[in-house]
């Protein structure tokens, strides 16, 4: 019987790789729901303000990842934590990394039965969404990074169907005002966590050591793809300004794919399905890294890192996260409302998780040079 090693390694990626996967996993479907989050027009501040807090953070992982005891491996993060705190992390990942396909699969899932298949039974919908991820995660950890660039080929051109947004008539300065926040409320703090948590994303580098070159310049690529997230975060928001204004841009459930429909083409009469079915490559890539995540995480918490991974041990794994978004689905995703219960809990955790990894790293490894 053939291996199944989907965890080996045979070289190291660069720091494109990084950038990219950086890029996309801070996008994902934040990009599609942000603006009526953030609502009033002085909030392209506060996706400015974050993006810059966003490379301090960057700053104290990068530093953590080229000093001497930024660990290669399972048994480098063993001799910095210890077993038994590694293993603990391993646990508080492992209901961070479900949390994260729960939420991203059902998200896509909603806004496909939302605009392209009605009267589909989601529940087919989300077998066969997260079905595509599957297969792409059990060709191995190697072949979904490289995956990346697929990825963003398919993806990012997208950005340009926002350019006439940008265009008068439909754009007009007066949607942009004011710049300056005349009163500051609960729903303003609200949009910063939620900008705070789009921009999460880059601490999972950490789970892909074994698989990057930590060299000189791989955080330079990082940054980069941090301030591009930031950029088409800044179009997408201003855009929405400009079509809805801030009077109206929270009243519509999916403000970026409803704006996207009114754009007209000789072509293609529904240019929100091409939005959304090259959203597909993204949506796969990042389901698919998380459940590679989730199946080594599950490892170390059984303590067989170091035997070979096992299909049988896959597709359970594969199949418990399945049984999780059913039953998620049905107990408390909100099909149609920007208030689920999913959606603000891995908002929350996100934002934790981002603010946290890197401050525990930086100070791990200044106690443990000090050893």
């Amino acid at each position: 019987m053939r291996e199944f090693s989907i965890f080996e390694k045979s070289s190291a990626n660069g720091g494109i790789y990084a950038m990219l996967i950086v890029n996309r996993l801070q996008l994902l479907y934040f990009a599609l729901m942000l603006p009526m989050y953030l609502i009033h027009s002085y909030m392209i501040w506060g996706i400015i303000v974050m993006g810059i807090l966003s490379q301090i953070n960057l700053t104290l992982l990068s530093k953590w990842f080229s000093s001497d005891t930024s660990p290669k491996d399972y048994h480098g993060f063993v001799q910095l934590f210890g077993e038994r705190t590694v293993r603990m992390f391993a646990l508080v990942g492992w209901v961070l990394i479900l949390v994260k396909i729960t939420v991203i699969t059902l998200s896509y899932v909603e806004v496909i039965h939302y605009f392209v298949f009605p009267s589909m039974n989601i529940y087919w919908l989300i077998l066969f969404a997260f079905s595509i991820s599957c297969y792409l995660a059990v060709t191995g950890m190697e072949k979904v990074i490289r995956f990346v660039v697929i990825t963003f080929l398919a993806s990012f051109w997208i950005i340009l169907f926002f350019v006439p947004f940008f265009i008068p008539p439909v754009a007009s300065l007066y949607d942009l005002y004011p710049l300056i926040p005349t009163n500051w409320s609960m729903d303003s703090w609200k949009g910063l966590l939620f900008i705070w948590s789009a921009l999460s994303g880059p601490e999972y580098l950490v789970c892909l050591l074994p698989w990057l070159d930590k060299g000189p310049k791989l955080f330079r690529y990082v940054f980069a793809a941090n301030a591009l997230s930031v950029l088409e975060y800044i179009i997408i928001f201003a855009a929405a300004l400009f079509f809805y204004g801030s009077n109206y841009l929270s009243k519509s459930e999916f403000p970026v794919v409803n704006m996207i429909r009114y754009l007209e083409s000789p072509v293609f009469e529904r240019i929100d399905m091409i939005l959304i079915s090259f959203n597909l490559f993204h949506f796969v890539f990042v389901a698919a890294i998380f459940i590679l995540f989730f199946y080594g995480a599950t490892r170390i918490m059984l303590g067989k890192q170091d035997k070979p991974p096992t299909r049988t041990g896959f597709y359970a794994s594969c199949m418990f996260i399945c049984l999780c978004l059913l039953i998620a689905n049905v107990s408390f995703w909100q099909e149609g409302t920007e208030h689920s219960i999913g959606l603000i809990l891995e908002v929350c955790l996100s934002a934790l998780s981002y603010l946290l990894v890197p401050a525990i790293l930086v100070v791990a490894g200044k106690l443990k040079g000090r050893v």
